[in-house]
């Protein structure tokens, strides 16, 4: 199926809405507890199960509407949906909150291996929005491998050793605008390397 394009601010909202709605309802719900079906589940359980279903139904609707989701969107429903699902079958928080360790590990591994290989695997995925010459793919995939290990570490600091409020705001605002730092930090890197358009040059 042909991938079909859509208003970017719709895409957005389907991508960074489950996010938003999970850390408004934990806030919220966060000194609650909830009895359900003889146990007892705290709102970041109950919001953690609420965010599965809210992934699984924005992330069908994007398949939907788009034809086609990314490798890292698959990743991502697949890590929630388990580690969210272990969170809510055990009733323990720590799964859904190694969840951003697991899935920046698997961004930050994948990239690695085709750097052990001589190639970019994040040119094949992102060639079209930054067309950069080879050596220009090659240092930004160098870079944004270490930024995700970088994050997976963050991560899990942030999880042991703070409180669970403190991981949500960490999860919710503080690796997004990390993501958003980093590429725009990279400008200079897509001025030196950014692919010229020479069809000025052919009138």
């Amino acid at each position: 199926m042909a991938e079909k394009k859509i208003n970017p601010i719709l895409k957005m909202g389907l991508e960074l809405g489950p996010i938003l709605l999970f850390f408004i309802g934990f806030s919220r719900m966060k000194d609650q507890t909830f009895h359900i079906l003889g146990h007892d589940y705290s709102g970041f359980i109950v919001m953690t199960a609420v965010f599965i279903v809210m992934i699984v139904a924005t992330t069908g609707l994007l398949w939907a509407l788009t034809g086609k989701l990314s490798r890292m969107q698959l990743m991502t429903l697949v890590l929630v949906v388990v580690m969210g699902g272990l969170s809510v079958w055990l009733n323990d928080e720590r799964f859904m909150k190694m969840k951003p360790t697991l899935l920046y590990l698997a961004f930050g591994g994948i990239l690695g291996i085709g750097l052990l290989q001589g190639k970019s695997y994040l040119s094949a995925v992102m060639d079209e929005a930054l067309p950069l010459q080879p050596e220009g793919w090659m240092i930004l995939t160098r870079r944004l491998t270490a930024f995700f290990f970088a994050l997976a570490i963050a991560n899990e600091a942030v999880w042991r050793l703070m409180s669970t409020e403190a991981w949500v705001n960490f999860k919710t605002f503080g690796l997004t605008a990390a993501l958003f730092v980093f590429f725009m930090a990279q400008g200079g890197l897509l001025e030196r390397h950014g692919m010229k358009d020479d069809a000025a040059g052919k009138d």
